[in-house]
This record gives C-alpha cells, structure tokens and sequence, in this order.
C-alpha cells in the first residue's frame, strides 16, 4: 500500500462546526486535501452526492461521509472531533465524531478490507469512547490504525470469534460466511454450529449499500455482535466493494430465514427461494440488530411469514430492480426507479446514435440523409461515390458533396440511425429490467420493437416497458412445480410475457397510442410563436427546478425519448433542455466571481470547478449552492432557465446531441442562437441570485 490511511495530519480535534453538515463536509474537503491525496472539489462533490442520497449519521453520535471518487488519488481516512455536535440526519442524535473516507474510483481489496474494518470497529462503543478520550492526534491515528493494521502479533488472535466479529483482516471486505461464535473463513460453517440444539434456527444475512465501503460492513457487525449476545447461529454475506464471497450450498441448505439489509438490488436472491425473509434498509441493522435478529428468529417458525419467491429474476448490484430490494418501496416508487433505469440504459443508444449522425451531417451535409443507406451499402473506400440524386421538395436533386466526404458522413449517418433504432425498445427493455430483473429484458425489448412497428414511439415504449416488467414481475410470485422452476426465468416467463405484452399492443394498445403519439408530434411541429416560447418557458423551469432531480430528469425523458423522431420539434425540444440545465451552474460560478464576498471560500471554489459543469450540461454543479440557500438559489435559476429556454424556442435552435453542452457545438444550429440564449439565461439568473443574496447580507447586518 502506498502509505497509511491515516496519520497525525489527518486528524483534527476540538473543533469549531463551521457550520451544518455541508460546511463540515466542506472542511473534511479540505482536511483530506490538504494532504496532497484528493482534489479539494471533487471530493467534496463525491461526499455531498452521496450524503444527499442517504444521510450518513449513525448511532453513538458518530458520522462517516465517504465516497468514492476520481478526484482521489490515494485512499485516505479523515478524522474531525468537533467541539459542538452536528446533526448529520441520525435518529439517534447529532454527531462529533467525524470519519472521512475517501477512497479512489478504482480502490483495490486491499484498501476495501481495511476500510470495512474501521467500519466494523465503530459499531462497538468501546472504540468511540477511546476516540473521545484521545488527547492527541497521534492517539487517535494510532486507535484507528490499530484497528485496520494490527500489530503481527495480534494476528493469531484475529483468527478467533472476537476477533472476527471486531473486524479482523480476514473477515473483512470479502467475507461470506461469519459464525456468530467466530468462523471467519469464507464459505465456512459457523463453529457454534455442532453444539446448537438441532431445533434451533440458523439464520442467513446479506448487507449491501449504495457504495459498499462503509454501511455494508457496520451492518455486517451489528448483527453479528446481536446474534451472538442472543446465542443464534448466523452467517453474513457481505455485498460491498471489495467483492462478495457467497454463501455455501451447505449453509443455505441449513438455515431457517434470510434477513436483507440493502439499500440496492441485492444479488443472487434467487439462491433462497422459499426462505422466511426478513428485509429493511441497511441503516436499520445498524441501529436495530437485536430487532432484525428477533423478527428473523420469528419469522423462521412462522407458516405466514413473507418469503423469497421462487424465480424472483435477480439482476446485477445496483440495477435497480424492484425485486431487489426495492420490494419494499411504495408502488409509485418502483415505478419511477423503473422509469429512471429505463433512461439510463437508454441514454448511450441516443448519445451514440445522435452524435454520429450529427457528424455525419456536419462531414456530408444534410442531404446525406437522402442517400446515406445506399451510399454505404454500394460504395467503398477504393469506389467512392459522385454527387448522388434524390428525390426533394422541388424534384431531383445532386447531394452537395461527393467523394470521401459524402462517403464517410454516409457511413457515420446509416451507424448512427441504426443506434438510433434501439432506442425505444432499450426504453422498454430496461425499464421492464428495472421492475422484474433479467426475465423482464426480452418482453421489454420486444414490446418496445412492437412500439415502433405500430407508431408509437416513446410512448409506447413506457407503456410496453411497464406492463412486461408488471407481468414479468407478477409471474415470478408464482410457485411452480420443481421441475418446472429452472425454465420459468429464461423459457416461460418471457415466453407468456411477450406474448400478453405483444398482443396487447398490436390488437388494442397500439393504435390508440399511435394516434396519441402522431397528435403529440402534430401539435409539437405546429408550434410558432407564443405557443413554441411558452414550451420553452415551461421546460426551463422544469430542468432548474431541482436541479438534476425528478422533474428535471421528466423534461430530460421527454426530450431524449423524442430524438427518435427526428423533427426539428424535437431537435428544439433538446436545445431548450441541454441550455437550461447549463444555466445554474454557469450563472453560480459568475455569481461567486462578480460578489466574492457574498460567498465562503468553499463556495468561491466550487464556483470556479461549476464554469466546466455548467460547460458540460451537468446541471448538478449548482446543488451545493441550491442546498446551502435554496430559498433565494432555486428561484433566480428558475428565472434564468425561464429566459433561455423561451430564447432556444424563439431562435429555433435545434440540438441533435443529447448531451455535452457547449461541446457538442457541431450538432447544434444555429450555436450562435445556442450561446446566445446560455449567456442571456446566465446573467439573469446570476444577476437575480446575486441581488437576493446581497439583499439577505444587508439585513442580517442591520439586525446585527
């Protein structure tokens, strides 16, 4: 390894809260580095994501933001004892004790063992007694990394069931299997099992969070120190970053129920089928690990406990399955995480098909669109082609480019469409993936397929996507005969979904939603003037309204979903989007520039890293200023949003990329109408939330 995790200089006591938990986020920013192992913006942007998706508190009064992150170039742990208690979104109380950690985008085992150790060593109230009674920086790293790297002589020890519980090299990161009396081999059988009465219940847990680095392995030992107090055999299975070692057959033959505590999709649920199961959020077995271990014990003798379903369709970390752990979200919620994972899978068809077909046109110019098919199919390099014919709005007319140019932009056109032509089936595929895993895949692709052949483009892909991944998923309830339980995922299940799906869509879904969908496409091409500016207005607002959440992805969906058609509606429809979402960021970062004073010097450096995000079209540059202030940031975005997308509307700029921003100047026209109506929306948004700040400063210096 290239040096400890933490030394002396990682360390900070008795300090004073600069503020709520952003601004000791902020200062853990700086701590780590200070030292030379991170960019002080990325970290702190990487720590703030990933406390705004799952707040770090934990019981004890304790706090461990982490992440990980490009912007890290050495594995580091940070440690801030503060003065005054922060709340950092526990139930239990504010915290003081503050743990960094801050681990590289492509951190190796190594650095994940040692990592979930620390993690496993905080759930014992011992250690952070030790942590507050430090004197010294010296002490406290020396706590810490006594706990990671123990001494060679204590090596022997760690190879016992205290030691394994308390976070031993061995038992960490990669464990699968840890008795509750200490077996810490992964696959073993817990050593307690031979001297359990044969009635009593063995029990199964897997822990899983959304970074796997820390939650995953506190969950981990929380329930092992309960079922140990409570004289119950239990196995873990940790999903964490450092890998999984998964349980034995032997070990899931013999055990009585299953306790989940996740926060994404766990893998291989399907391996339980049948099992009593008990399921929570991952900060639950933390804080609640008696309970878990109780309800498991109960569940384990109980005929109408909730179990696994057979043929549940596992899918991948993190795919976001509902039947992942995301069964115990609201109906709604499953269906916009479906949504989403729709999205995401299908945003690289439109990024790659729009991009090259836009460098095909900007190589071939945009009559290639005529001849692109038969000038990549019948000519070559060695043969290329002259002017080429084609039927326009006034009668026959010569491409304005021949030779290697037209070939080429021919060649990156016909790639491109086809991209393009995937894009409502791996809409519907992987929103139908993201409900019922695995066995929804094909129903989806096939009913988004269906989607195009009939008309119904985007549209019909969200519906197609939903009802194979609601079919599929309700098909993996079932209980099927033995025999028959291996073909349900890959022969029968999507068999009979494709086929419900399918016929619903060509025999009395399809037209309806074809009809819709032309009537949509009508009134978007037949939109000037007022009604084409009030579109504008109306997607402005929606993609600075929270800034990169749900309803700035809605106008997103909306947008990207509509390139397929490729109208200059909807190349206008994306202009308006990619402009306004560059808008916060832009209008944030000159703010910091033009009122220094009004802002701290984390937010002055975050201004400076926004002029690239906002750059880039990445909306979410400005969040750290929206959760600093959102009262007067959001508004003077919204405004800002308001003024560029009604400018996109009425220059009619159009943008065949999804994506990019600024970059993908190429594959927007006019970009001079695209700038125009960036730069506009930036200073009024800027010019807004600089007044309403200035404004805030002056009466808080009154009342001072």
């Amino acid at each position: 390894m290239p040096g400890s995790l933490m030394t002396p200089e990682l360390v900070r006591l008795e300090v004073a809260p600069p503020g709520d938990k952003h601004a000791v986020i902020g200062l853990m920013a700086d701590l780590i580095s200070a030292t030379g192992r991170a960019d002080r913006d990325g970290l702190e942007a990487g720590l703030l994501k990933r406390e705004e998706s799952f707040a770090t508190g934990m019981p004890g009064g304790f706090a461990i933001p982490h992440c990980r992150t490009e912007a890290v170039h050495e594995a580091a742990l940070g440690f801030l004892r503060l003065s005054e208690p922060v709340d950092f979104g526990s139930a239990d109380g504010p915290a003081d004790l503050i743990i960094g950690i801050a681990a590289p985008a492509g951190t190796d085992d190594q650095h994940l063992k040692l990592l979930a150790q620390l993690s496993r060593a905080l759930i014992r109230p011992e250690f952070l007694a030790d942590l507050r009674a430090a004197k010294e920086p010296q002490e406290v790293s020396d706590l810490v990394m006594g706990v990671i790297e123990p001494e060679p002589s204590a090596q022997p020890a760690a190879a016992s069931g205290d030691a394994a519980a308390a976070g031993s090299p061995g038992a960490a990161g990669t464990v699968g299997a840890v008795g509750a009396v200490g077996a810490v081999a992964a696959g073993s059988t817990a050593a307690s099992s031979d001297s359990t009465a044969g009635d009593a219940p063995v029990l199964l847990a897997i822990t899983s969070c959304p970074t796997g680095i820390a939650h995953t392995y506190m969950a981990a030992e929380s329930l092992e120190n309960a079922a140990k107090e409570k004289g119950v055999e239990l196995h873990v299975e940790t999903q964490g970053s450092g890998g999984i070692t998964p349980f034995t057959d032997a070990q899931i033959a013999a055990a009585s129920a299953l306790i989940i505590a996740a926060d994404v999709n766990i893998s291989g649920r399907e391996r339980f089928a049948g099992l009593p199961l008990i399921e929570h959020p991952v900060k639950r077995a933390i804080s609640h690990g008696p309970q878990m271990i109780d309800e498991a014990v109960a569940a384990s003798s109980d005929p109408s406990a909730r179990r696994v379903p057979a043929a549940s369709g596992s899918s991948e970390k993190g795919s976001g399955s509902a039947s992942g752990s995301g069964s115990q979200q609201s109906w709604p919620k499953r269906i916009q995480a479906s949504v989403m994972t729709g999205v995401s899978y299908m945003i690289p068809f439109v990024a790659a098909g729009g991009l090259l077909m836009a460098l095909g046109f900007l190589i071939a110019g945009f009559d290639v669109a005529f001849v692109a098919q038969d000038v990549a199919t019948s000519y070559s390099l060695t043969s290329l082609p002259d002017h080429m014919s084609y039927e326009a709005a006034t009668g026959q007319t010569l491409t304005e480019r021949a030779g290697l140019a037209l070939y080429l932009g021919a060649v990156f056109f016909t790639v491109g469409n086809l991209g393009m032509g995937f894009l409502v089936a791996a809409l519907s595929g992987y929103i139908a993936y993201g409900l019922a895993g695995r066995p929804g895949i094909a129903p989806g692709f096939i009913g988004g397929a269906v989607s195009v052949l009939v008309g119904a483009g985007f549209l019909g892909g969200l519906i197609t996507g939903l009802l194979a991944g609601l079919v599929a998923l309700w098909f993996t309830t079932l209980k099927p005969p033995r025999w028959l339980a291996g073909l349900m995922p890959v022969v029968i299940i999507p068999l009979l979904t494709t086929l419900a799906v399918g016929g619903l869509m060509l025999m009395f879904l399809g037209r309806p939603l074809a009809s819709l969908m032309t009537a949509l496409q009508d009134g978007l091409t037949g939109m000037s003037g007022s009604s084409a500016i009030l579109l504008g207005v109306i997607i402005g607002l929606m993609m600075c309204f929270d800034l990169g959440g749900p309803v700035n992805k809605a106008a997103y969906l909306f947008a990207t979903a509509g390139l397929s058609q490729g109208t200059e509606a909807s190349f206008q429809i994306m202009a308006a989007v990619m402009a306004a979402g560059m808008v916060p960021p832009l209008a944030m970062a000159l703010s910091t520039v033009v009122r220094r004073k009004l802002y701290t010097p984390v937010e002055r450096e975050n201004g400076t890293t926004a002029w690239l995000l906002g750059a880039a079209f990445i909306t979410e540059g400005s969040i750290p200023f929206a959760a600093a202030d959102p009262l007067r940031v959001i508004p003077s975005m919204m405004t800002g949003g308001a003024v560029t997308g009604a400018l996109i509307m009425a220059f009619g700029v159009g943008s065949q990329a999804p994506h990019g921003g600024i970059f993908v100047a190429f594959a927007i026209s006019p970009i001079w109408g695209f700038v125009l109506a960036v730069l506009a929306g930036t200073l009024v948004a800027a010019a807004v939330v600089t007044v309403l700040k200035e404004s805030s400063s002056r009466k808080q210096a009154q009342a001072a």
